[in-house]
């Protein structure tokens, strides 16, 4: 039965009309192997299959979220919960070759939750420098009645040289709220007032509170069920690479890092298995001609949750 919507639901659909005009534009196995370009494309198909077809060290960032240890479903196709060895095989099957995509001086960002990250640590340390380990604060989600809700996820920064890598931090301060200004004879220390309170630059930490999960009023929302925000991945791209680079998502969904990467100026490729996601984060880069913005980052500053948008 399809899904009645209420009417100011913004969460992306596709028209009828609108499936062969999308799938046109995405590469297969065929048209690669046809020798079409990647750059700033989507590919459909499955990533290991797909990945030989990729030039190795193309990637100036990889951003990887792949299915967590949980069962789910993914439109049809089903990823089930395993142990935690069967789980590290899978990571295995994949990980080392999506490495192999990675510049000399490239970085590498990806996501977990609880349950697999210390699997993720293990897998990402054969093969790069883990540098840090940010946590984010999830805070969509249901409760539990024998159990701490879950209200974090992780997401593990590595690089394969750990003396030649970018990170711009200036681009990624916080602006936030001063609750108690404090002057230095009388001119305010490290902070400033605008229109919308008191508020002061702050270096980023490895724990994030102002990222906001996409729902149903917010033009980048989808019905994927892990998708993450755009100013989640806007951190990671700006901080881990500069307008021209390459941005690869071998896990793609509905195309959360190319989108983002395409607003921020970046080339882009990603990879994604279910058609429909594909379709969805095709769109979602059409639409991004008309409208680069990412809800929270304004003027070069990522707002506190609720500061302003």
């Amino acid at each position: 039965m399809e899904k009645q919507r209420a009417k100011n639901n913004r969460t992306l659909t596709l028209e009828p009309e609108e499936t062969a005009g999308l799938r046109n534009k995405v590469l297969d196995h065929k048209s690669l192997s046809e020798g079409l370009s990647i750059e700033n494309r989507l590919l459909l198909g499955d990533t290991l299959s797909l990945l030989p077809y990729l030039p190795d060290e193309f990637a100036d960032l990889i951003i990887i979220d792949p299915p967590y240890n949980l069962s789910k479903n993914f439109n049809g196709l089903h990823f089930n919960a395993r142990s935690s060895d069967s789980y590290e095989a899978y990571l295995q099957s994949w990980f080392p070759a999506v490495c192999k995509k990675l510049k000399k001086d490239g970085s590498l960002y990806i996501c977990g939750d609880w349950k697999c990250t210390a699997a993720l640590q293990r897998a990402v340390e054969k093969e790069l420098t883990v540098m840090n380990r940010i946590t984010w604060q999830r805070e969509k989600g249901r409760g539990a009645k024998a159990n701490w809700k879950n209200g974090m996820e992780d997401i593990w920064f590595a690089v394969k040289n750990p003396d030649d890598y970018y990170f711009n931090l200036d681009a990624v301060k916080v602006r936030r709220k001063v609750l108690a200004p404090y002057k230095e004879d009388g001119i305010p220390k490290d902070w400033e007032e605008g229109e919308q309170g008191k508020f002061r630059l702050t270096c980023p930490s490895n724990f994030w509170d102002d990222i906001s999960i996409p729902f149903w009023s917010m033009p980048e929302n989808t019905d994927h069920p892990t998708q993450k925000s755009e100013k989640l991945y806007a951190k990671l791209i700006l901080a881990s690479s500069e307008e021209g680079d390459m941005v690869f998502d071998p896990f793609m969904g509905s195309g959360s890092a190319c989108v983002t990467a395409k607003k921020l100026g970046r080339r882009f490729c990603g990879i994604e298995v279910n058609e429909e996601y594909c379709l969805w984060a095709q769109k979602r880069l059409e639409m991004a001609e008309k409208n680069a913005v990412i809800q929270g980052y304004e003027d070069g500053i990522f707002w506190e949750r609720n500061a302003r948008h």
